[in-house]
């Protein structure tokens, strides 16, 4: 799953200025927006990494939606959906239900401008299942919302981002094999190579079973095998290998399934090097391709995926380990750079 790291719950609706969090978030976005326009891949020193940055699209709506305004962000997903920008719907959806949950002043306005807007509810879907994860009745209000959530995934036509929300509800609301077999059907009808429901799925697969860890590489590598060169979905497998390597038996699947770790870790090499360097769009990728490459203590290629991610900092996966995911990539980049120094790895 995404980062659901909430400021606090949103406050009532008014014309207040702008809150320190708000305040904060606009400045890193003008930042962000200023060194796209002189992107170099050289090394970005620790006060220049940027955690969650978003990318030239996402930014404006992203600001608009801090003044309340919600018309950039509703053009942004129409283009998305009008495209079948499917990944990018998903990026975009997720990181606005994200902001949502601190400032949902413009969400509320959009909805109560156009209750029926498809790009509205997918966003409002993705904010109620966000919220209740957190909550200790995750299971009960999941259940609770789980039909509605389904239901507008249903009425989105060919989008398959709306489902990718309803497996993530279903897997919270602790859905049987044969539910989550039915909606996973539905999403791979819209789309067969969708990476975020093929993450949904194999996150369900990991809960169903925490040591099935051949089960969750065979459905990764299959996905991959079996999708266009270019599709983020190919790198599944390395998602599968961070999930068997953060499990509590990780050591011990790290032994035994080394060669297929490798392999999952050096497909997504290549699939980050289609991409060009200091880039936030495929910033997730790499932090999370880096986090795999330390675990397997290959730093060499872990030094090479941080050059390559400049100073686009993803929650996911360093709040997997602490609280300051930010504190924790820049520590994991010390200690690599800490060992190349030492010897070669």
């Amino acid at each position: 799953m995404g980062t659901r790291t909430a400021e606090g719950e949103a406050e009532p609706h008014n014309h207040r200025e702008p809150s320190a969090v708000v305040l904060a978030m606009l400045r890193a976005l003008l930042r962000t927006a200023a060194r796209a326009r002189s992107r170099t891949s050289r090394p970005a020193p620790d006060d220049e990494v940027l955690l969650d940055a978003p990318d030239d699209r996402l930014a404006p709506a992203l600001v608009a939606a801090a003044r309340g305004e919600h018309a950039p962000a509703a053009g942004l997903l129409a283009g998305t959906r009008e495209r079948a920008e499917w990944e990018v719907r998903d990026r975009y959806a997720t990181r606005l239900a994200a902001f949502a949950r601190s400032r949902d002043e413009w969400l509320e306005s959009w909805r109560a401008t156009a209750p029926d807007d498809p790009d509205a509810l997918l966003v409002a879907a993705r904010l109620t299942v966000d919220r209740h994860w957190d909550s200790p009745a995750r299971v009960e209000l999941l259940r609770q919302v789980a039909p509605a959530v389904t239901a507008a995934a249903e009425a989105a036509g060919p989008d398959p981002v709306p489902w990718r929300t309803a497996l993530d509800a279903a897997r919270g609301a602790h859905a049987g094999h044969a539910e989550f077999e039915r909606l996973w059907a539905q999403a791979v009808r819209r789309s067969p190579h969708h990476y975020g429901c093929h993450v949904a799925a194999l996150e369900y697969l990991a809960a169903a079973s925490p040591a099935a860890h051949r089960e969750c590489l065979d459905f990764a590598e299959t996905a991959a095998q079996d999708a266009p060169e270019d599709a983020l979905v190919r790198a599944l497998p390395v998602r599968a290998a961070f999930t068997c390597l953060t499990t509590d038996d990780g050591g011990a699947a790290a032994g035994a399934h080394r060669a297929r770790l490798d392999a999952a870790a050096d497909r997504a090499i290549v699939l980050s090097a289609a991409h060009p360097a200091a880039d936030p769009c495929p910033a997730e990728l790499r932090n999370l391709l880096t986090y795999v490459l330390v675990r397997l203590e290959r730093h060499q290629d872990a030094a090479e995926q941080l050059h390559l991610t400049g100073p686009y900092v993803t929650s996911f996966p360093w709040d997997r380990d602490a609280d300051d995911p930010l504190g924790r990539f820049l520590q994991v980049r010390a200690d690599v750079r800490a060992a190349l120094a030492s010897g070669p790895g």
